[in-house]
């Protein structure tokens, strides 16, 4: 559910997503002050953790109904329409430049098609709880992959601290001390490997767009819509077409590509640039919370002691990762 731009200031899935665009000139600024927003940001900030904190119930409702990647595909491409329409309204063009469109490309198949579709296969033998705590390890395995692959993240010992405590949780999520009894390995592990998806696909993006002059709408629409390609090509595939119209499960879908992926990353970019990155990157700590509440209250899913005391160990390391040096 993440979707980046390049940005140097963030290492969380949820506020990478910071516009490129030059900035005005201090007398334009100066003269044409921006509008201030018409919806408080602490609304939006809520609104943005539900929306994507109720994904995973939406792509479990969505798979009980059409194969996973017919719900992968129907996400993006509900999603692409929405930031279609947000471009026509700004009179915003999509990017120009091969070399771009390639590293979209790639950005996509990471950030978008395919962390979506090991989620959507994970969550047909997974609960919707543990697919949203898998995907509150994206920071921890960001912060260790950063510290490897960025020169610019040097290892401290509160940041090697929160790795450490992070993983303790996942651990203590999946019932190491029991022997994994009861566990589905191959939801988990796919789970597991789209959280990991992530931060792999922020590296690549640091690494090739990193001061790019598109603005970040321009780009994410075209990074969406390269994934729908994508799935668009894999779908027919790997999937047949549905023997019947499961209006429910069409129902989440749409949900999920226009408001979990569409609105969401619009929401998250107005977030980003009015309080910055550092107060919008903590949205990530309230998505396993809610996507645990809405899988037990609304699909019955069972709810074991170690599930939300891992999640709680997990969210505390990996704000521990994110926690800066103070100078």
């Amino acid at each position: 559910m993440a979707s980046v731009t390049p940005s140097r200031t963030s290492r969380t899935p949820r506020t990478t997503c910071v516009t490129t665009s030059p900035s005005p000139s201090a007398p334009e600024a100066a003269a044409a002050p921006a509008p201030r927003p018409t919806v408080d940001w602490r609304i939006r900030f809520a609104a943005l953790s539900l929306i994507w904190g109720f994904s995973f119930l939406l792509i479990k409702v969505g798979t009980q109904g059409y194969a996973p990647f017919q719900v992968t595909f129907g996400r993006l491409l509900f999603g692409t329409a929405v930031l279609g329409i947000a471009l026509a309204w700004k009179r915003e063009r999509l990017p120009r430049g091969l070399r771009t469109w390639g590293h979209l490309a790639v950005a996509a198949f990471l950030l978008n098609a395919l962390p979506f579709s090991l989620f959507a296969y994970a969550e047909l033998t997974i609960p919707s709880t543990l697919a949203g705590i898998c995907n509150a390890t994206s920071p921890l395995w960001g912060m260790a992959l950063s510290l490897v692959a960025l020169s610019e993240d040097r290892p401290t010992r509160r940041r090697v601290a929160g790795l450490g405590l992070g993983f303790l949780g996942v651990l203590t999520v999946l019932g190491a001390w029991q022997g994994f009894h009861g566990l589905d390995f191959g939801g988990t592990a796919m789970a597991l490997l789209a959280s990991l998806s992530y931060p792999v696909g922020w590296i690549y993006v640091r690494r090739t767009l990193a001061g790019s002059s598109h603005s970040h709408l321009s780009l994410t629409g075209a990074q969406l819509l390269l994934a729908t390609v994508q799935l668009a090509v894999m779908t027919p595939l790997f999937t047949s077409l549905p023997t019947r119209l499961a209006v429910l499960p069409l129902l989440a879908v749409v949900a999920l590509g226009a408001l979990g992926t569409g609105l969401a990353v619009l929401l998250q970019y107005g977030l980003v640039a009015e309080v910055g990155p550092t107060t919008a990157q903590m949205v990530t700590y309230f998505i396993p919370v809610i996507a645990t509440a809405a899988g037990v209250a609304l699909l019955g899913e069972r709810l074991a002691w170690s599930t939300p005391v891992g999640a709680l160990i997990v969210i505390a390391g990996a704000a521990l990762t994110q926690a800066r040096t103070r100078r």
